[in-house]
């Protein structure tokens, strides 16, 4: 089954923080790959912008090795590499002065070309960016502005924030990136639900017991650790990404699939959301191993308290879901890496099989790591003679398998996002008001944690997280379904 490829209009996408490690790992990789598969025309351009002292010669061999490294087993040959370098360009830029902007203002020229600013750069940067985008008459009405994570790291500083990016830009051009969102099964999540008249109807708490999301890492905070003992996982996960899957599992059916009414239905979530009490929130940080360091050695500090793994228990108050719980889960240092979004149905309100056929349930799980694809657990009978006996088997779409080869080569989510962007589509982008909601949900946990002075739980490396994270599911008569790959 192959996929269809719009190309997009002309664009100039200019990459504030073009030599760090985001452009490196994901931006340039990604664009070199929709140049590939002939949805950004030979007419579009790259411009890296940072401090860096280099010309367009030495950015392209930036960009190659890049390329080289990240996109080893990408489908496309590497023979459209240097056409894709010749779109490329550079300019040496102070964000927080006024070296460089003549220079990259020559570069843009004039025109009517989608202009585009991505803002690989810290949160302190956005409000000079923007600023000097604005002064230097870089941006037209029709510009657009992607900025990345940590969107603030409470409410007030993600009001500050926004108020800085609104001085110059119109919300409309403002794209909050969360690349969860540009995964292919998170999309595929609407598609079930509000696509197929099988699931939503219920989809509902008259039907689902309850719903788990878990997004589990088996690797540690590795270099990441001075920024992440900063963050948390509350911070750095909850608030954002299992946030943003848990609106999805459970926002409304929109007017239409557009902007505004998806992330209407997004925010009325994050709205209904009730507070979180003491005891339905668990936090842990792992311990290290013979061959594992911990995460107090991976940080180098030996009294810190920030978190590498929350669970918790959030109910939604509205008539959808009344009663049924949402179990969120993320931690790094896990069993496996994988994200799912598990819908688990209620029992049967009567069996007419007797005690020994044992209890079973319908689970619909979204795989969103690794193996991409759904899974619909149904009862049937065990094959053989002696009697009903029953198990429980899994209705597997693996997307690899199922839609063949070219579903092994879907795009990326950056690949998506950005082409998003130029094509202005900010249906999987967050509103300033979501993100702002989300942080007022968030913060009030983080604030408890910080006036209680409780260290967090500690849990072994390779384990399903702490002992308490089990006892939260096991009170209510449930139990985290197994980390697996």
């Amino acid at each position: 089954m192959a996929s269809r490829v719009i190309p997009v209009q002309p664009f100039d996408l200019v990459i504030f923080g073009g030599t760090g490690d985001l452009a490196r790992r994901k931006i340039l990789p990604a664009l070199f790959r929709r140049y590939c598969a002939g949805q950004m025309g030979a007419e579009a351009r790259v411009i890296g912008a940072a401090r860096a002292d280099m010309d367009d010669a030495g950015y392209r061999d930036f960009a190659r090795a890049a390329i080289t490294e990240f996109s080893a087993d990408s489908a496309y040959a590497h023979t459209h590499l240097d056409d894709f370098l010749a779109r490329l360009g550079y300019v040496t830029l102070d964000a927080g002065g006024d070296e460089g902007w003549g220079a990259l203002k020559k570069t843009l020229g004039e025109g009517e070309r989608i202009r585009a600013f991505y803002f690989s750069v810290g949160p302190s940067l956005f409000g000079d960016l923007a600023a000097r985008i604005e002064t230097h008459g870089l941006a037209g009405a029709d510009a657009r502005v992607v900025v990345e994570k940590p969107f603030g790291r409470d409410l007030a500083s993600a009001r500050a924030l926004n108020s800085a990016l609104a001085r110059h830009f119109d919300e409309t051009q403002i794209y909050r990136i969360d690349h969860y969102l540009g995964k292919e099964t998170v999309q595929n999540l609407m598609a079930i639900r509000f696509g197929n008249m099988l699931f939503e109807p219920l989809w509902n708490s008259q039907y689902v017991d309850h719903i788990q999301i878990t997004v589990a890492e088996s690797g540690g905070v590795g270099a990441r650790g001075e920024y992440y003992d900063k963050s948390g996982a509350m911070r750095d996960m909850v608030q954002n990404h299992i946030m943003q899957l848990l609106c999805l599992t459970a926002m409304e059916p929109p007017a239409k699939y557009d902007p505004h009414a998806v992330r209407d239905e997004k925010l009325k979530v994050i709205r209904a959301l009730g507070p979180i009490e003491p005891a339905d929130v668990v936090r842990g940080q792992y311990e290290g191993s013979e061959s594992l360091p911990s995460y107090q050695s991976e940080v180098g500090s030996d009294e810190t308290d920030t978190e590498s793994f929350v669970a918790l228990k959030a109910r939604i108050g509205n008539w959808r879901w009344a009663g049924t719980p949402f179990y969120l889960r993320t931690g790094k240092r896990l069993r496996a890496r994988a994200s799912e979004i598990a819908v688990v149905f209620k029992d049967a309100p009567h069996s007419i099989f007797g005690a020994d056929a044992g209890r079973h349930r319908n689970i619909l799980t979204i795989r969103l790591q690794p193996n991409e694809g759904i899974e619909m657990g149904v009862t049937i009978k065990e094959p053989g003679p002696g009697g009903m006996r029953l198990v429980d088997v899994p209705l597997d779409m693996t997307f690899s398998e199922a839609l063949g080869p070219d579903a092994a080569d879907v795009p990326d989510a950056y690949e998506r996002l950005i082409m998003d962007v130029i094509r202005g589509d900010q249906t999987l982008f967050m509103r300033g008001d979501e993100v702002e909601a989300a942080w007022e949900w968030t913060d009030p946990i983080i604030e408890a944690w910080e006036a209680s002075g409780t260290a967090p739980c500690t849990y072994a490396p390779g384990s399903a997280g702490p002992d308490d994270a089990l006892a939260l599911m096991h009170r209510d008569g449930r139990r985290w379904r197994e980390i697996r790959t």
